[in-house]
């Protein structure tokens, strides 16, 4: 009744601890779940049942009471997907986390900090789970021509999550679908000498950033240039990432003070964008 996927979303399931699902909101919550941790195209009752460990008619009847709700829909015989108003659910969640005078402070001050240093905020793309954008940074005077890039290669190469100190640092924390989603793609032509273009070293590399909360980068979107990056997590995902970046010249191996500037730039962007409780008397 899947998609072909059922092996990956039992591993996931194996992977992540299921909650009993004795309420019916609960139960519908966790199919929603199972949509955004299996990833693919789509998916049937049969795969999200195996996935939640709920019943195959309890989904059935989720699932159709979803599509008049204009949660789910029918994409083929037996297959079913989140239908696109659930990006407007996503968008409404992130709307007012932060403003860019918030991110521009941030970043001016990890500069300062860094000597002289080019601060940037990537964010996951909107459109894509396994893709960043650039949104703001603080360079100076500095612009593309002086980091030997032209626009084409920071659409080809800083948009991928396996180049790049600040694409490894927001893969890191990503589902083990969208991670194999990403190790199945090429290496951007463009990519610098320091990139990692062996995929288990990459996943190792993964689990670092992990243990250490930032990255280092050696050459890996462009040649003579070295960086750091460090996660900005809200309510526990990955939203994105702030990488400081110098010359290889300047640089050879990023000090411990950029580290911690890094860091903590990223640590107060995730600040501003996690949710707050409501007061007592709201």
């Amino acid at each position: 009744m899947g998609n072909g996927t059922t092996a990956s979303g039992a591993a996931a399931s194996a992977a992540t601890p299921r909650a009993s699902g004795s309420g019916h909101a609960e139960r519908v919550f966790l199919v929603q779940t199972a949509f955004a941790e299996l990833g693919g195209y789509a998916h049937g009752p049969g795969e999200i049942a195996d996935f939640t460990g709920l019943d195959d008619s309890v989904v059935y009847r989720i699932l159709q009471s979803g599509i008049y709700q204009r949660i789910f829909e029918r994409v083929d015989r037996g297959l079913y997907r989140l239908r696109t108003s659930a990006a407007q659910l996503a968008f409404t969640a992130l709307d007012h986390r932060l403003d860019g005078d918030i991110t521009q402070t941030v970043l001016r001050r990890l500069r300062e900090a860094t000597d002289g240093g080019l601060a940037f905020l990537y964010m996951v793309a909107p459109f894509s789970g396994a893709q960043r954008q650039c949104v703001d940074m603080a360079v100076g005077d500095s612009d593309l021509a002086e980091l030997g890039m032209t626009p084409r290669d920071v659409l080809s190469v800083t948009r991928s999550l396996r180049t790049g100190a600040s694409g490894r640092t927001i893969l890191a924390y990503l589902t083990p679908v969208l991670q194999q989603r990403v190790l199945a793609e090429p290496v951007p032509d463009q990519a610098g000498p320091g990139v990692y273009r062996d995929n288990d070293a990459l996943l190792t590399s993964l689990t670092e950033v992990r243990d250490l909360g930032h990255a280092l980068g050696f050459e890996e979107c462009m040649a003579g240039w070295n960086s750091c990056a460090a996660p900005i997590m809200w309510d526990g995902a990955i939203m994105g990432s702030v990488l400081l970046l110098k010359p290889k010249t300047v640089m050879p191996q990023p000090p411990q003070s950029v580290i911690d500037a890094t860091k903590e730039a990223a640590a107060e962007l995730s600040r501003h964008g996690a949710a707050r409780p409501a007061s007592d008397g709201a």
